[in-house]
């Protein structure tokens, strides 16, 4: 296995017309979860990739397994509860470019992972361990489970990496703050947002921002800086890369997760820092340009081809 990830999929739900849902009476349904949608954009690349989840013993959790096992993912390491159900998820567009999301996803399966559902010799196994900051913010238990799988990680020589990506609905500020800061301070590679980085650490330039994920524990930064593309450093080398031009944003939701999945696996093909973040930014706008957390995610014949048709984009290094 190259990457294994853990956390909460679930189904959502999206009216076929814009308007408030009370007047919707046909929905259509997709599968949606960061860290799934991370394991199928690697798979798509041609990566192994594995997904750590507990679903209900339902139709929506037999929904959701088989379409990420579809996708090339694995997912042996799969627990199904018998006593909780699959979380849902409502997206209700109000009006262009304005969407309201509902979640029903309390003490769902998934909110009751708990660490001895992680396998030690399946993280020891991988090169990478990715997680993201939506996880621990479902349970207690959740939280214990990304812990005790960085343990794992850790004790097998397992790269950690870590996507903040804030979820503020999710749990009180002040805990939030704690524990992304725990997590991040643990991880080997660090991919936070701006606006993330702003939470942590305060204001600040994103360079000045990063080095702050660097003296906090971080090998590498990667600052994911939307369509302005994404600021790297390491202890060896920091720049800039562009991002690629996309005159039509069909749906952003996703395109930090396209963004991890291109960068893991630009590094497991050999690529260096920068070309790594380069492929990472055009995969991240691929996914903006099709409806659906995945359904833009590229197969690897499809982003060369993305990329040498819009240019490299400039890196600064």
């Amino acid at each position: 296995m190259d990457v294994v990830t853990l956390g909460e999929t679930m189904v959502l739900f999206t009216p076929e017309h814009a308007g408030p849902m009370r007047y919707s009476d046909r929905f259509s349904s997709r599968v949606a979860g960061a860290e799934s949608n991370v394991a199928i954009g690697l798979a798509r690349l041609g990566v192994q990739a594995g997904w750590i989840s507990r679903l209900g013993a339902d139709e929506f959790g037999k929904k959701i397994r088989a379409f990420v096992r579809g996708e090339g993912v694995d997912t042996s390491r799969i627990t199904i509860d018998e006593t909780a159900d699959t979380g849902l998820f409502f997206k209700e567009k109000l009006a262009p470019g304005e969407w309201r999301v509902k979640y029903y996803r309390k003490d769902s399966a998934a909110s009751r992972m708990r660490p001895d559902d992680v396998d030690e010799t399946y993280i020891a196994d991988a090169k990478f361990l990715h997680i993201t900051g939506i996880t621990p913010a479902l349970s207690e238990s959740c939280y214990e489970t990304v812990l005790n799988a960085i343990y794992y990680a850790k004790r097998n020589n397992v790269l950690v990496v870590f996507d903040p990506n804030l979820r503020r609905k999710l749990w009180q500020e002040a805990r939030a703050r704690e524990v992304l800061l725990e997590l991040a301070g643990q991880a080997d590679i660090v991919l936070p947002g701006i606006e993330e980085a702003e939470f942590l650490f305060g204001s600040g330039s994103t360079e000045q921002l990063a080095r702050k994920f660097h003296a906090h524990g971080a090998s590498v930064v990667v600052m994911k800086l939307g369509k302005q593309g994404a600021y790297y450093l390491d202890q060896d080398m920091e720049g800039y890369a562009a991002g690629f031009e996309n005159p039509e944003v069909v749906d952003p939701v996703g395109a930090g997760d396209g963004f991890s999945a291109g960068f893991l696996s630009g590094l497991l093909d050999g690529l260096n820092l920068p070309d790594s973040v380069q492929r990472a930014n055009a995969v991240g706008a691929m996914v903006t340009m099709a409806a659906g957390d995945v359904e833009g995610l590229p197969e690897k014949e499809r982003l060369l081809e993305f990329m040498h048709n819009r240019g490299q984009g400039d890196v600064e290094r």
